[in-house]
């Protein structure tokens, strides 16, 4: 079986490579033409995915999944149009394959610029949400990539109906329809066949757990675009604006609390401790946030409970929230440097001198002045969609849209030029 399973994937990684060649070459009129063709299949294919996924659903349930991934798994005609209209929105983004830039003309007479090109082959290792099957094999067709998806042997049967209807619209389109491969097998020894490809795949992004993603970081051969986990920080400066200050904070932790952007640690000056956080605590008490505070956070606000060492570390994804009081900016600087995740940070601040030392020092992907975590995201920061958000500092940082798909390589123009 395990020689059956290498020889499957030796034959993907190889037809993968093939399309990328073509994809590489494609022009955005077919690109588009392709997601808007796989926008129709999956709307014309309701049916038949709403029942695929009730298949999976009834697997999950005996399994003895929980609310939250039953609910991430699921389906239904509402899901299916905002897969649909995902796709039309990446075609209407501009396509950036080709684009020529910071061409310049060098003293021997030629002109060198980069042009952006595609990676080649994406490898997508992702848990439990079907509609990833859609959003990603987007992403990497309108960025001239060819890809190999693996989703959650708890989703496999959507996966593949959604793989169906991807391959209807390459085929209408004429792209290849080895473009966007679903890995058919609920093996584990695929993922590990596919992270270890560098002949076929020139990278991997996975989307999940921790433990996938340390996984997969500890064990890959090919490079991985990644972010382990989302501690993020909001640090309220003691010239801040309280209203602002308490808004920010608020939003930050409770407009959702399992993504990666919500804050799971709040920083507080301590010359405006006393002035922000029982309110603060109230606002957060009253939507069933538990608080976890330093020993001077559990004397200004009743009902919080010491916070452990390990609880500065913790992504928390629910309604818990770390808070710690601290005597300025340096000292939250340094706890931010020790226990970050290099995700996002913010400070909520009206001195410009402060706010411009915290964005240069704290060395994140995003750092943000007077704004809510949440704000970092793809969509909110013009990319129209992205494939997840990296923590790395090499090639994409931050969330990856279609840019971060793409490469760069020099291009040189000359006229009959000759080095001298």
């Amino acid at each position: 079986m395990e020689q059956n399973i290498s020889d499957y994937m030796q034959q993907l990684g190889q037809r993968a490579r093939a399309a990328s060649r073509q994809m590489a070459r494609a022009g955005t009129n077919a690109k588009n033409a392709a997601l808007h063709a796989i926008a129709d299949a999956l709307l014309a294919a309701e049916a038949t995915l709403v029942a695929e996924n009730e298949r999976d659903l009834a697997a999950g349930r005996a399994q003895g999944l929980d609310a939250a991934l039953i609910d991430r798994l699921m389906l239904n005609p509402e899901r299916i149009a905002g897969m649909a209209e995902g796709l039309r929105q990446i075609a209407a983004l501009p396509d950036p394959v080709g684009e020529i830039a910071d061409m310049t003309y060098r003293p021997s007479g030629i002109q060198v610029g980069k042009m952006r090109v595609p990676l080649g082959v994406i490898g997508i290792i992702y848990e439990s949400r079907p509609n990833v099957t859609a959003d990603a094999a987007a992403l990497c067709l309108k960025s001239g990539n060819a890809t190999i998806l693996r989703g959650g042997s708890e989703a496999a049967h959507s996966n593949q109906a959604i793989a169906a209807c991807i391959r209807q619209g390459l085929e209408s389109a004429g792209l290849p329809m080895d473009a966007v491969q679903v890995i058919e097998t609920t093996d584990r020894a695929a993922v590990g066949l596919l992270i270890t490809m560098p002949e076929y795949v020139d990278v991997i992004v996975p989307r999940g757990g921790k433990g996938l993603i340390e996984r997969i970081s500890a064990e890959a051969r090919v490079p991985v675009i990644k972010h382990l986990h989302g501690v993020c920080h909001v640090y309220i400066d003691d010239e801040a604006d309280i209203d602002k200050a308490l808004a920010i904070a608020f939003n930050a932790k409770t407009h959702r609390y399992g993504v990666c952007n919500a804050m799971e640690t709040l920083l507080v000056a301590e010359d405006i401790a006393e002035r922000v956080l029982p309110e603060l605590s109230g606002m957060y008490f009253e939507k069933g946030v538990e608080l976890r505070g330093c020993a001077t956070t559990c004397r200004l606000v009743e009902g919080a409970v010491a916070a452990t060492e390990e609880d500065w570390d913790t992504e928390y994804l629910a309604p818990i929230l770390s808070i710690k009081v601290v005597k300025d900016m340096d000292e939250a600087i340094e706890h931010i440097h020790a226990h970050s995740s290099g995700h996002t940070e913010a400070i909520v601040t009206d001195n410009i001198a402060r706010a411009r030392r915290f964005i240069t020092e704290v060395d994140s992907s995003s750092v943000m002045i007077n704004a809510s975590t949440r704000f970092a995201d793809g969509f909110e920061y013009g990319l129209g969609a992205e494939i997840g958000i990296s923590t790395d500092k090499i090639h994409a940082r931050g969330p990856v849209g279609l840019e971060g798909l793409t490469s760069q390589k020099y291009i040189v123009i000359g006229d009959g030029h000759i080095r001298q």
